[in-house]
């Protein structure tokens, strides 16, 4: 394939080939406003004008590297098209994917909390993104599968800027591996990690020179330079408010300084082409096509000046073969490898690699196979290399452990008000070890204080290498006010402590969810607080028996999803007490363009017995009977079910996955035994009205439910359940 294809081109005059002066391309950085750079590259070529050797920074780095790594503009726009970008800036693998134990400490705890504990102190991640999936794109943008490219072999010099973020030097990579120089140099501070590389800790080569001019010109001895800037100008002070604009203009002011100094270097043979890009910022990845066509209008208007450094044909032709990068078949692939791990057993990662030996590289199902590796949680990133040893194509697997582990503090936080009961609140923390032994088991110590007061300790144990086979014990301790209703009247408020011990042996359902069987231990008891005594004729009931559990869940997202579905079961056979609880829920969920259709049914009571008051099943609170407060209608055999409808009227910004929703739910439960008098026996009804999404924070949704009997409740609810 040739780096800069030949097009059918109008004449025009031409410099002569033995008397063309070199000509050095500048790309500047600019986030997403270096898409532009695209349109640039396909108005040089369709006036044939050849360069000598090429140099970019952050996004410009991107659009160098991929040009002279032989991919045409025409094709850097179509990978760009097909490129997820509010994926991409989000190194969570797809929530579905997820161990259903991560699925767990995702909804207990806030993701963005994770800090490290070691015996320095608190360490926390190196970025707000760690770039996998970025770097994971480079690959497959530059082919990485046929080969890394080595910057020193490219047949078009290019040269790629970063900055040592230790030493604040100027770092230019003139040779070493494409990809790596390429994501070191968009590693913009505090957003995206920085990369360790050759014993440097490397960032955005912007801060130091956005716009390197001198580069090309100390690499091929450019002797017209064409530099192209795409910088954002600094904020006006009254748009700087807050931490984040304040550490933005603080870029953008370290990076005006250097591109006014590379812009002093332009001479009168130099040609200057800065696109209009006003309405496109650094961040908005989804214009890349409205940028590169801002490229090629600004490249167009300067077309005079490029044509005096226009070839003709045969020249064109002849400058293309030099640059031409040939492309190698696919490899098949002899042998994989996993180095570089510390702690996590190779076993571990190889069971998500599908790729086998004797087969044709399939970079697609490897680049997959990485994102659900990743999402195991203990990695800081996954990366792969082809290379031949000895006469075999080895595909080496690139994993490095999280530098903050393997010891993790989690918060968590929950903000809840309601019509029928108040405000209330919860903090939540949690200290988890992994990697206790060769096999992964993993501690957990809980804390929650608050509306509520608990603990809990969770010691999970696999029995071999994948992790199939696992063994749990978990003890809860909890205590807390709870509310009771008579008549649709809140007439007592009881102290209710509960304890519980689980000893469970199960099984991992890969991507699908967990089956565990064990023995469990209760015990609990009320303390009337103020009001009446409604519940002496139902003393707690403490016992131990068979448990049996099973959850599948393969929902998208945790609170908010647009497609999926999640069933559980779990069911309790007390022998102290002569009964058995069971308890069943279904979810399904699946949208249409910007509307999302979701149900869920679910059924709690006994099989055989009565159930004790603490395991009785309830209803009220959000979309569980919403005109209802939390917990207010409690009994045996108790069933729900609802159908909702939510139409998606924003998206969160690039780099935070979920969508804020306008819902209508309408609902239906039904109390079979109750455990206090209601106003209303049978199947009630509600209907909710509700704005709410999934954010950094957690679930956030405010809401109103009215239901039968002119029952009224609203909601308002931040943090996690």
């Amino acid at each position: 394939m040739l780096a800069a294809p030949a097009v059918a081109q109008q004449a025009a005059p031409t410099a002569s080939p033995t008397a063309r002066p070199k000509v050095g391309l500048v790309l500047g950085g600019g986030g997403a406003r270096g898409a532009a750079h695209i349109g640039v590259l396909e108005v040089l070529e369709r006036l044939r004008v050849p360069v000598d050797c090429v140099a970019g920074t952050s996004m410009g780095a991107l659009v160098a590297g991929a040009w002279s790594a032989g991919l045409s503009p025409e094709q850097m726009r179509t990978e760009l098209d097909k490129a997820d970008w509010d994926d991409m800036f989000q190194d969570s693998s797809a929530y579905a994917d997820l161990s259903l134990r991560n699925k767990r400490l995702a909804q207990r705890f806030l993701p963005g909390s994770e800090t490290g504990l070691t015996p320095l102190g608190a360490v926390t991640p190196p970025g707000v993104v760690l770039g996998q999936k970025i770097k994971l794109f480079f690959n497959q943008l530059v082919r990485a599968d046929r080969g890394e490219p080595q910057i020193e072999l490219l047949p078009l010099p290019v040269s790629i800027v970063a900055t040592d973020i230790g030493s604040g030097e100027r770092v230019v990579y003139r040779d070493g591996s494409l990809t790596q120089a390429m994501r070191a140099s968009m590693s913009v501070p505090a957003l995206l990690a920085p990369l360790q590389y050759r014993g440097r800790k490397l960032v955005d080569g912007g801060l130091v020179d956005n716009l390197p001019v001198r580069e090309v010109r100390e690499r091929c001895g450019a002797q017209v330079v064409i530099a192209v800037n795409v910088g954002s100008p600094p904020l006006p002070a009254e748009s700087i408010s807050g931490l984040l604009s304040i550490t933005a203009q603080m870029v953008a002011l370290l990076t005006e300084q250097n591109v006014v100094q590379s812009l002093a270097s332009l001479g009168t043979q130099d040609v200057l082409i800065k696109p209009e890009l006003d309405g496109i910022t650094a961040g908005d990845f989804g214009k890349h096509r409205a940028a590169a066509e801002r490229g090629r209008v600004a490249a167009e208007a300067l077309a005079p000046q490029l044509r005096a450094l226009a070839v003709d044909e045969t020249a064109w032709q002849a400058w293309q073969q030099r640059v031409a990068v040939r492309e190698s078949a696919v490899p098949q692939i002899d042998e994989v490898q996993v180095a570089g791990l510390l702690r996590v057993h190779d076993a571990l990662l190889r069971r998500q690699i599908e790729q086998q030996r004797g087969t044709a590289f399939d970079v697609a199902t490897l680049t997959r196979d990485l994102d659900r590796a990743f999402g195991d949680g203990y990695y800081q990133s996954l990366d792969y290399s082809v290379q031949r040893i000895g006469g075999r194509q080895v595909l080496r697997v690139l994993p490095v452990e999280k530098s903050w582990g393997p010891d993790y503090l989690r918060l968590g936080l929950q903000l809840e008000s309601n019509l029928s009961q108040g405000s209330s609140y919860l903090l939540r923390a949690g200290y988890q070890r992994t990697w206790l032994n060769r096999l992964g088991a993993d501690l957990l110590l809980a804390a929650e204080l608050g509306s509520s007061t608990g603990v809990s300790v969770d010691f999970y144990q696999p029995l071999e290498f994948t992790q199939l086979w696992f063994v749990d014990a978990r003890a809860d301790y909890r205590r807390e006010r709870v509310d009771y209703w008579f008549a649709e009247q809140r007439l007592a408020e009881y102290r209710t402590i509960r304890q519980r011990l689980d000893l469970t042996a199960g099984m991992n359902l890969p991507r699908l969810g967990q089956v565990r069987a064990g023995w469990r231990v209760l015990h609990g008891e009320n303390q009337l607080e103020t009001g009446l005594d409604l519940f002496r004729a139902f003393p707690e009931r403490n016992g131990h028996g068979l448990l049996l559990a099973l959850e599948l869940d393969r929902l998208d997202r945790l609170y908010f999803p647009r497609s999926g579905w999640a069933a559980q079961a779990t069911w309790f056979r007390s022998n102290d007490h002569d009964y058995q609880r069971l308890f069943t829920e279904l979810r399904a969920v699946a949208s249409v363009d910007q509307t999302v259709l979701a149900t869920r049914l679910a059924w709690t009571g006994s099989t055989r017995g009565s159930l004790p008051l603490s395991e009785a099943g309830r209803l009220g609170g959000f979309l569980n009977l919403t005109a209802f407060a939390p917990g207010q209608l409690i009994g045996d055999d108790v069933a729900y079910g609802h159908v909702r409808a939510e139409h998606i009227i924003g998206r969160l910004p690039l780099g935070l996955r979920g969508d804020m929703r306008l819902g209508l739910a309408l609902e239906a439960g039904r109390v079979g035994v109750p455990y206090a008098v209601q106003k209303r026996n049978g199947w009630l009804g509600s209907a909710a009205l509700y704005l709410g999404g999934e954010t950094p924070i957690g679930s956030v949704y405010v809401g109103l439910g009215r239901g039968s009997g002119g029952a009224v409740n609203a909601y308002l609810f931040i943090g996690t359940p």
